[in-house]
């Protein structure tokens, strides 16, 4: 069985999680020295200001990224398809809410498909699987308490049987490419197409607080197909 995924994220909602970020900038700030050549002590005061404005400054896009960490960021969305079936998508109108019923809910599905006495274990198959989308899913399984079924291949090597990563696979190992650049090289529709619109993982946080939920889930499992399509040509598959 073959179960390709992808998921969409988004920076930490739990106000402590905000509250620890913003610790860690407030502590950034005051470890700030000004080099040892200067002496002048307005100067120095000057340079120390400045840096800590920067520091403000970049908090927002330091919020941003916290949704590729796993210890602050949340799962919005999941996309997965199994075998030749449609792609589907599990999320809730609630998104900063609705993390431990989405975790909870996509591993019943996967749970259901999967038949505990195959000689074989199912397959997952994603763009950047193993570096991203699985690892994710595992740290926010652990910050929820939610446990996840035992076939899901959280700790597989690039060369194990019971994953596919198109990225590695297609760039090798340490080396990276995007799925929109497969997509576009291999003539498949681009990201965003299902929903008119041109969108990627750097822009679900502004899609989603906007209150477009919806267009997201149907974007991640527009992904889920694209990855599928790469799979096929990566492996010759008609």
């Amino acid at each position: 069985m073959n179960i390709f995924i992808d998921i969409e994220t988004v920076p930490a909602q739990d106000p402590d999680a905000i509250k620890m970020l913003r610790a860690e900038a407030d502590e950034e700030k005051l470890l700030i020295k000004a080099p040892s050549n200067y002496k002048d002590e307005a100067k120095i005061k000057e340079y120390i200001l400045a840096k800590q404005i920067e520091i403000d400054t970049a908090f927002e896009e330091r919020y941003r990224k916290t949704s590729f960490d796993g210890a602050y960021g949340q799962i919005a969305c999941i996309g997965y398809a199994i075998d030749d079936e449609p792609a589907k998508s599990v999320w809730g109108r609630m998104w900063d809410t609705d993390e431990k019923y989405v975790l909870i809910n996509f591993f019943d599905i996967l749970k259901k498909a999967y038949n505990p006495n195959d000689q074989m274990r199912p397959t997952f198959i994603g763009h950047n699987l193993i570096g991203f989308d699985l690892r994710f899913i595992h740290q926010r399984s652990v910050m929820l308490g939610v446990k996840p079924p035992s076939f899901i291949p959280f700790k597989a090597k690039p060369w194990d049987a019971t994953v596919f990563d198109t990225m590695t696979d297609w760039a090798g190992v340490g080396n990276r490419v995007s799925l929109a650049k497969l997509c576009k090289v291999f003539g498949l529709d681009a990201k965003g197409s299902e929903i008119g619109e041109e969108i990627d993982g750097s822009k679900v946080w502004d899609f989603v607080k906007d209150g477009r939920i919806a267009d997201v889930a149907k974007y991640c499992e527009g992904d889920v197909e694209r990855t599928r399509q790469v799979y096929k040509r990566l492996n010759f598959i008609e």
